[in-house]
């Protein structure tokens, strides 16, 4: 939760994020409740008048930082800046051992390349306006990722 109290009037924004994607009627819920919450707050004089709530998802500007942001982003598109100052862009595939799978272009077609979570400085989910290709989404999404047919892990 984060309050702006220099804003007119105060906004408080409340970033809801779980291990399940968020849907529009859970967020209108948990809006409901903080809402009821803070009027309760307003009620006891914490806090004095109006001020402009906000509810919502992480957005997809968020930096993945955890094991757990990896996992929810399999199948996604992102960005990573690497500790000897390289950047890759692939498809997030298969978390295991404090790495993840990385579906990559290589030549004509695809490659997987696992990549220790220690090596990544920075990683961005990319906004992408047409679907994947499918071997390149097929590659991601399967459990076997470095037995699939046609890819070189620790490329």
């Amino acid at each position: 939760m984060v309050i702006d109290a220099r804003a007119r009037p105060p906004r408080i924004a409340v970033i809801a994020d779980g291990d399940a994607p968020l849907d529009l009627d859970t967020i209108a819920a948990l809006s409901r409740r903080a809402s009821a919450l803070l009027d309760g707050l307003d009620g006891a004089n914490k806090i004095r008048g109006r001020y402009l709530l906000e509810v919502s998802s992480p957005g997809v500007e968020r930096p993945l930082t955890s094991e757990k942001h990896f996992r929810r982003a399999r199948g996604r598109k992102v960005e990573l800046v690497l500790s000897d100052g390289s950047r890759l862009t692939g498809r997030v595939g298969e978390m295991r051992a404090g790495t993840v799978a990385l579906v990559i272009r290589e030549d004509r077609g695809w490659a997987v390349r696992e990549i220790p979570l220690a090596e990544i400085v920075k990683a961005v989910v990319q906004v992408e306006f047409s679907p994947p290709a499918p071997a390149e989404l097929e590659l991601a999404q399967s459990s076997e990722m470095g037995l699939a047919r046609g890819t070189e892990a620790g490329a």
